[in-house]
């Protein structure tokens, strides 16, 4: 079969996304396939080294959903079984974070949509990564601050930096991809935003509704980063969904065995009459569930993370592993 036959298909169930060809029509199948060693961490070199843009303004009219607080799952119809994998891909400075081409390998592999969490800097070090997952009529991509601070203490000015920086990257990566794959047309923005370590204050996330952004938490944590091994991710995944899941995965490299336990969460899930979806697909189908507070599964559990070492706002080394 070829890539077209197998792609387009996928194009035609997700209408809203304005691509007439799949990402195969601009990039090779060996462009697109994972590498090996590329979903290591390292620190960052003078070589490196990247211009860090001006903030542009949130490029979203209006929020995707009525709420006021930060989405953790969404309401369906009686009958409906959708659910949203959702994958963050964030970079702090000092560092240039993996790509975990296992996992989107596997996504394309199982026709699987999914929402990326995409923060600025991370964008700028892997832009052929960005572009062929913003080409892709499967992804949806969503803003994760330019360099994952923690916005728990920030005010309006600080969060409206962190979008903005980001958005100022993926609206360049944008016209890159309708530049370079005509076929793709401009991919169009989301309008939702993630905030790093799933840590927030009501002052962070009124800015966040401010600027007409959506953020889009969870109810169901992979544990990824933490290396509990593929089957007892898988197992913990399947007991918790339910339909309206929003789940909470990795593919930056910090995420471990996520690629091994997609291979049984999704076929799993499927035979279970699950239908996999963007998160913006997933808005649009029911009602979302809220909450006036950032938290990882339970209210005040982030306060491990809101004690940040520099003012940049990443939190000190003692802090556990985020699944933000």
């Amino acid at each position: 079969m070829s890539k077209r036959a197998l792609i387009l298909p996928l194009a035609l169930l997700l209408p809203t996304l304005a691509f007439a060809d799949p990402p195969a029509a601009c990039f090779s199948p060996s462009d697109l396939a994972g590498k090996a060693g590329e979903n290591l961490s390292r620190r960052a070199g003078a070589a490196d080294r990247v211009a860090v843009p001006a903030a542009e303004p949130a490029l979203w009219s209006g929020p995707a959903d009525a709420g006021t607080g930060v989405v953790r799952r969404v309401k369906l119809p009686a009958g409906e079984k959708l659910i949203a994998l959702t994958f963050d891909l964030c970079e702090a400075g000092g560092e240039v974070a993996g790509y975990d081409g296992a996992v989107v390998d596997t996504l394309r592999a199982q026709g699987a949509p999914a929402t990326f969490f995409m923060g600025g800097r991370w964008a700028q070090s892997h832009e052929q990564r960005a572009m062929q997952l913003l080409a892709d009529p499967l992804f949806e991509v969503g803003n994760h601050t330019y360099d994952h601070a923690n916005l728990d203490r920030a005010d309006a000015a600080k969060v409206a930096q962190e979008i903005g920086r980001t958005e100022a990257v993926l609206k360049e990566l944008r016209a890159r991809v309708a530049s370079v794959c005509p076929a793709a047309g401009t991919p169009a923005a989301s309008g939702l935003f993630r905030f790093p370590y799933g840590s927030c204050s009501p002052e962070s996330l009124a800015a966040v509704r401010a600027m007409g952004e959506t953020p889009i938490q969870w109810d169901v944590v992979s544990g990824d980063p933490s290396g509990i091994g593929a089957g007892p991710m898988a197992k913990g995944v399947l007991a918790r969904v339910k339909p309206g899941s929003i789940i909470v995965m990795h593919a930056n490299g910090r995420g471990k065995h996520t690629a091994e336990a997609l291979k049984t969460i999704i076929p799993k899930l499927k035979a279970q009459g699950y239908r996999f979806v963007t998160v913006g697909t997933l808005l649009k189908a029911g009602t979302a569930q809220t909450n006036d507070a950032c938290f990882v599964e339970k209210p005040g559990d982030t306060a491990r993370y809101d004690k940040p070492s520099k003012k940049d706002g990443v939190p000190g080394a003692s802090a556990k592993p985020a699944p933000g």
